[in-house]
């Protein structure tokens, strides 16, 4: 059998080192079939290029990193879970009067009450009170739109934006609106030693004065109005 003749000089030499028809099959392959780059290597990014793509990592790493991240809870998720619910073996006056104990205290040190000291003025204990957090306040209704509320008197257990939940000495949670009420609570005044205690202090608030969440009102600037009668 005659030798096919050589294509060219790379593929003599092939065909010397292997028989003709696997000579032929790496011709084609390696020599014939073997693409050319015109450019084997991508030229040096600039600065400017080098600073975006480490921008954009990492912005990317940030973005999946935040992914990862749990989210809050809406209120919508909240109440359909039940985690604003008090439960029922909780909802027991006997429970908050503790919390109503601390929060007297409380409000003696904002107001700057002191033993057989029951003086404040309004312009300076206004602002005060307005800012101050109501959990644990024993507030009744002195007030309201609605007749029905007007006498209820219990321990906050929820200073909402728009509503007070107290829980009254039946051991039962009501849930009053602020807009259009007005609320009473007193501040008990320390006696000195075993004197007969001073009468306490009684402050009347607003409710539409209210109308915030307790951290929203402890960072607003409170300022005195005429409020309009309800």
């Amino acid at each position: 059998m005659t030798p096919k003749p050589a294509k060219s000089h790379a593929h003599e030499l092939i065909r010397r080192a292997h028989p003709p028809d696997v000579a032929d099959q790496v011709y084609t392959e390696r020599v014939v079939k073997r693409p050319l780059y015109l450019r084997p290597s991508s030229p040096k990014p600039s600065a400017r290029t080098l600073r975006r793509r480490q921008r954009d990592e990492k912005n990317e790493k940030a973005k999946r990193r935040k992914a990862l991240q749990p989210r809050p809870l809406s209120a919508a998720k909240k109440r359909a879970l039940g985690l604003l619910e008090i439960p029922k073996e909780q909802r027991k006056y006997a429970i908050y009067e503790p919390i109503h104990n601390m929060w007297v205290d409380y409000m003696r040190d904002v107001l700057g009450v002191k033993q057989d000291v029951a003086f404040v003025r309004a312009a300076g204990a206004g602002p005060l009170l307005a800012s101050a957090d109501l959990h644990g306040a024993l507030l009744e209704v002195v007030r309201a739109r609605c007749v029905s509320r007007v006498g209820l008197r219990g321990i906050v257990v929820r200073d909402t934006q728009f509503v007070f939940e107290i829980i009254t000495k039946g051991n039962a949670i009501k849930t009053i609106p602020k807009e259009h009420s007005v609320f009473r609570f007193e501040i008990p005044v320390p006696a000195e030693g075993g004197a007969e205690p001073p009468k306490p202090l009684i402050f009347e608030i607003y409710g539409e004065q209210f109308q915030s969440r307790a951290p929203d009102r402890a960072r607003k600037k409170i300022k005195m109005h005429y409020q309009p009668d309800i």
